[in-house]
């Protein structure tokens, strides 16, 4: 299978150049057709970085987003001469032949979208699969956490039982750090959604890759070590989370089920606020002010998410 990549990247030079490195080693058993590296206008080497990697180079001019950065770099490509493209944020470095079993994994009609078992650098498992959002979910993240409610049941959206990363299945999404995409799914389902700057344009292309049948695939013999981690610890990106996932269920759902959901979460962050936790306290007052805190703000952080 011929395969492209496309790395979105803003200030991400001290990552990027490990990450590129990986990419010919992962390539074992299919065809590496072509690199791209988008840059949402950092301050940083990293197009030389790409550029000395022979990479395709997109300057976008401004930091546009995450969504801007992917569309960029599928704009740079020649679909019609490739079987899948594979979006990496630049934190990532690929296990040898990590991408042939997605690739693989794709031949299965239906199949539109398939994603690896994520490790952090010291090799413990990252939990990136997620169950389908809803108001039940949602108010048992609030009260439970999501580690608990993750494992408990299925009542969480972020599956976090170590048991469910030892075999492959469909989920509802994942985290968007790394995906690769069949060209029919990229051409049925259309670019990605801009108006989300950073944090839930992955959920949002793969619920709506599945309402045209496409499935999100889980592959965990197929292995990525990924840094992430800046949103969990950035108030103000953790915040640009929170708005952006009641943003969606709003959309999904309606401004009915948007309001109950986005009270549900103002519950949750309020009680992690109110045991100090600085995060939590960005989150609420995000929340509170929801639709201009969303527009106003055009942040990016360095390892994109």
């Amino acid at each position: 299978m011929r395969i492209a990549v496309v790395i979105v990247t803003y200030n991400s030079a001290e990552v990027l150049r490990d990450c590129l490195d990986s990419l010919s080693e992962a390539a074992g058993g299919v065809e590496l057709a072509a690199v791209v590296v988008a840059d949402n206008a950092s301050a940083d080497e990293g197009l030389a970085i790409a550029g000395r990697a022979e990479a395709i180079t997109i300057d976008l001019g401004r930091n546009a987003g995450y969504a801007a950065g992917i569309n960029a770099g599928l704009d740079a490509l020649d679909l019609g001469t490739l079987d899948a493209v594979y979006v990496l944020n630049p934190d990532c470095r690929l296990r040898p032949g990590s991408i042939a079993p997605l690739a693989e994994a794709l031949r299965t009609p239906g199949r539109g979208i398939a994603v690896p078992r994520m490790v952090n650098p010291d090799g413990s498992l990252q939990p990136s699969l997620r169950r389908m959002p809803t108001l039940g979910r949602a108010i048992a993240e609030a009260l439970l956490g999501g580690t608990v409610a993750g494992r408990l049941w299925r009542i969480g959206e972020t599956v976090t039982d170590p048991r469910a990363y030892e075999r492959p299945a469909a989920y509802a999404w994942a985290t968007g750090a790394a995906m690769l995409i069949s060209v029919p799914a990229l051409r049925a389902v259309g670019r990605w959604d801009e108006s989300f700057f950073l944090y839930s344009e992955e959920t949002e292309y793969c619920l709506r890759a599945a309402d045209l049948g496409w499935t999100t695939w889980y592959e965990p013999s197929a292995v990525i070590e990924h840094i992430g981690g800046d949103g969990d610890r950035d108030p103000a990106l953790a915040a640009l989370l929170a708005v952006n996932k009641v943003e969606l269920f709003r959309r999904r759902r309606g401004r009915a089920a948007g309001a109950a959901y986005r009270v549900v979460q103002l519950l949750g962050q309020g009680v992690r606020a109110l045991s100090g936790r600085t995060v939590a306290r960005a989150c609420f007052a995000a929340l509170l002010r929801s639709g201009s805190y969303r527009r106003g703000r055009s942040i990016q952080p360095r390892r994109s998410r």
